[in-house]
């Protein structure tokens, strides 16, 4: 396996492309506008720059990472020679579905189809192609280039050979793969989403602060960053989606949305991708600053 196409060049897009291009792979990213891609080039350039300075690869090895890397607006002739195909697309089912009938046409008859959804049913994705034995979850964190977790997710028909392909891939790529079976919010999510949900709760009804929640799972609990902070970094919009694919796939109250999230999001307020969130974001500050409505 050479040949990787990536569909989407937003966060999750270009992350997954700077890697499978770093560890040897052609790359093709392709996404619907020339902007979203020469956005994402230019990302993938100063995450590798870090990487530089780090001592983690050499500029020669910058430079051979980036021209494996191949931006394309057609998806016929971006996925015509993949090998393996990783739709890294918006959370939204209809847009899966779509994507995935056209993968299904367009791709080699041999090519793997993985998605990178972070909540949506695996199976119901595979039902809008011919080839569900074929299609797979690879669900990578956040920041790719940083994060060895890789959850591989078996849909109902997935071939234990299609498993195993993807499973050595991770593995190729420096990653932990860690194979789950297809049920709401696989692992990741399904234990994540109900503490950062709690801890929008305990804002909403006035247990604590912004501030104070987050500091009682970083200092009591050795979080690297608090519920809410991280809330922010995944998207308000994100999360909320996550939820609602929880609550409607396993039909417990305990994973209904806050109702403050849902404001939130219907107002803009998205997290660290609008501005602010919980928390306000400047461009180039690295300073943690309490929204002001949170503030008290």
């Amino acid at each position: 396996m050479k040949n990787v196409t990536v569909i989407g060049g937003g966060t999750m897009g270009n992350g997954i492309a700077h890697v499978f291009a770093q560890y040897g792979y052609e790359v093709c990213l392709v996404d619907l506008s020339t902007e979203i891609l020469d956005r994402a080039l230019t990302t993938i350039g100063k995450n590798l720059d870090r990487q530089v300075a780090k001592g983690i690869l050499s500029e020669e090895e910058k430079t051979a990472t980036l021209q494996r890397i191949h931006p394309m607006t057609d998806l016929r002739e971006g996925v015509a020679g993949a090998d393996l195909v990783i739709e890294a697309a918006t959370e939204q089912i209809d847009v899966k579905l779509q994507l995935f009938a056209e993968l299904d046409r367009y791709a080699p008859g041999e090519a793997i189809l993985a998605t990178n959804t972070s909540s949506i049913s695996i199976t119901k994705i595979a039902s809008a192609t011919k080839r569900p034995q074929q299609v797979i979850g690879m669900h990578f964190m956040n920041p790719v280039p940083v994060m060895k977790l890789v959850e591989v997710i078996r849909g109902y028909a997935t071939l234990d050979a299609v498993c195993q392909r993807v499973i050595d891939i991770s593995r190729r790529l420096d990653k932990v793969p860690v194979e789950v079976n297809d049920y709401p919010g696989f692992v990741a999510n399904r234990l994540l989403m109900p503490m950062i949900n709690e801890a929008i709760y305990a804002l909403y009804e006035g247990v604590s602060g912004v501030e104070e929640i987050d500091t009682v799972m970083k200092l009591g609990m050795a979080h690297p960053m608090g519920p809410l902070q991280l809330a922010d970094f995944i998207g308000l919009d994100v999360c909320l989606a996550i939820l609602r694919v929880l609550h409607e796939g396993l039909g417990q109250p305990k994973y209904a949305p806050c109702p403050l999230l849902v404001n939130m999001v219907t107002a803009g307020k998205l997290g660290v991708k609008s501005g602010e969130g919980f928390y306000k974001y400047t461009p180039g500050s690295k300073e943690l600053v309490v929204a002001d409505r949170f503030r008290q």
